[in-house]
């Protein structure tokens, strides 16, 4: 599986779910199924090189002021809700973190950004074709602590200049 059929599978399974994560992710596992086991895996490398590529504090800043707040746990979940949003939303946030305020049409912090089901589709779908756990993908682990230049979450004027649109349109 290519980068493009990866995030085809992700948009079309969204798009399906109206945006709805938990709905989103079933929908992620019964359309994997319709795959080989080599293929499931090939979808989880695919999502945890990007999990593991939005773990940057810059994006963990943007989930913070998105969500009210986020624990290391609410930031898992928030990584993997955004590449349920797409490549689009994946790749601006990746690398500008407050377009999230612009790539965003609508955000209900108690639907919205929370997509831990979406990181276990993957292995769901592996275990109902095989029966089986799913074995190591095979990818370098993740890095200890974030990319970047930490965040003082405390700082609202150091998060209001760090991301302008997000604390216009999220901020307190």
């Amino acid at each position: 599986m290519d980068e493009t059929e990866f995030w085809e599978i992700v948009d079309s399974t969204r798009e399906a779910a109206g945006g709805d994560p938990d709905d989103h992710a079933e929908l992620l596992v019964d359309r994997l199924v319709q795959y080989d086991p080599e293929s499931v895996l090939d979808f989880a490398r695919h999502f945890e090189a990007r999990y593991t590529r939005a773990y940057s504090w810059d994006l963990w800043g943007a989930a913070w002021l998105l969500l009210g707040g986020a624990s290391d746990d609410a930031f898992d979940y928030f990584r993997c809700w955004l590449i349920g949003q797409g490549r689009e939303a994946f790749e601006g946030a990746v690398h500008e973190p407050d377009a999230l305020a612009e790539l965003l049409d609508d955000f209900d912090e108690e639907v919205d950004g929370d997509g831990e089901e979406l990181g276990y589709a993957a292995d769901e779908a592996y275990e109902q074709l095989t029966g089986t756990v799913a074995p190591d993908l095979g990818l370098p682990p993740a890095p200890a602590e974030p990319e970047g230049v930490p965040v003082d979450f405390e700082d609202e004027v150091a998060l209001a200049r760090r991301y302008p649109k997000l604390w216009e349109r999220f901020g307190s």
